[in-house]
């Protein structure tokens, strides 16, 4: 299915190349620059390793590393000079790319955000990470949403960030919006592992979707990333992976969207993301469509709330070294507009 890992390119194929990025330690402007330069070095690496490469995958922490520094200094922002340099670099080699900033918030914590530029150097998807690893990460929640956009050669992108994937209802989300391939950038360490694994193979086949997932790679000293990269069939077949733990290895394959739109034609049974809306329909005509879901409903009204909410220990991040939270959210923005 893989097609050679897209040296056998189909005409409705979509060759994806997953890098599993060195950890970098960015501390300083002149860190920051050189890892941007890095990372358009690895655009070109990967259009010369697959001439049939469509989207090249940087993983989340590609540009600033697993530090979780917030200096205003290594923030990046849309227009800024590290956002130019992948659209050249996406220009340059007339190919898609996917990549990690954290995003300058004047007044509060960064976004930690995911940009897809396409071939002709045109920003196409903007992310903000909806879950951030609490309480190991202080970014601010996105606020944004779930963008999905058309992609290389007509196939509907999502992308999510590294725990986000860890939460089904941010892929079907993802599928719910039209989404094909989902993508997942990470830079997690090797405890989460199996978790990684399990997950992505079941936001795959829980949605009919492809996944393609990758981490950042290596040691900077302190952390070990673990590389990683995994793309997953609609049926949740891994159809490449990457196991070799080796630092800037291109794990690559082709997937075929098109494939995904007849699954979803087609398949009957465990065709869950078209039955999860209508429950029973052997039974009852269109099946049932309310939202029998409390969490949802009370997610909605405001109310979420777990039977042991109150016995929770880790509610901030404190623990982790950061302060106490005082600030609601949207709180800032609210007074802003004012």
């Amino acid at each position: 299915m893989s097609g050679l890992g897209g040296l056998n390119k189909a005409p409705n194929g979509v060759v994806i190349g997953l890098v599993q990025l060195q950890l970098p330690a960015v501390k300083t402007p002149v860190d920051l620059a050189a890892q941007t330069q890095r990372i358009v070095a690895m655009v070109g690496k990967a259009r010369r390793n697959m001439p049939t490469m469509d989207l090249v995958v940087f993983p989340e922490y590609a540009l600033h590393g697993l530090s979780m520094d917030t200096n205003p200094a290594i923030m990046c922002s849309l227009d800024g000079p590290e956002v130019a340099a992948f659209k050249q670099a996406c220009t340059d080699n007339q190919i898609w790319g996917c990549f990690s900033i954290m995003e300058r918030n004047p007044g509060a914590y960064p976004f930690n955000s995911g940009i897809i530029i396409d071939d002709t150097g045109t920003l196409r998807l903007y992310y903000r990470k909806m879950h951030p690893w609490v309480p190991v990460e202080p970014w601010e929640p996105g606020n944004i949403g779930i963008p999905v956009i058309d992609g290389p050669n007509g196939a509907k992108l999502a992308l999510i960030i590294c725990h986000d994937g860890m939460f089904p209802e941010m892929a079907r989300e993802c599928a719910y919006k039209g989404a094909e391939i989902m993508i997942r950038t990470a830079g997690y360490t090797a405890p989460v592992r199996d978790a990684w694994r399990f997950t992505n193979q079941a936001n795959a086949f829980c949605n009919l979707m492809v996944t393609a997932n990758v981490c950042m790679c290596g040691s900077d000293g302190t952390f070990d990333s673990m590389g990683e990269g995994m793309i997953v069939n609609f049926d949740g077949a891994i159809i490449a992976h990457g196991t070799s733990g080796r630092p800037d290895e291109i794990i690559t394959a082709e997937v075929r969207p098109d494939l995904v739109r007849e699954a979803r034609r087609h398949w009957s049974v465990e065709n869950n993301i078209y039955q999860f809306g209508h429950r029973g329909f052997t039974a009852v005509r269109g099946g049932a469509q309310d939202c029998p879901y409390t969490y949802m409903q009370d997610l909605v009204a405001g109310r979420y709330r777990l039977p042991w909410e109150a016995t929770v220990l880790h509610t901030d991040g404190t623990s982790c070294g950061f302060p106490e939270p005082t600030r609601l959210y949207g709180e800032r923005l609210d007074r802003a507009a004012e």
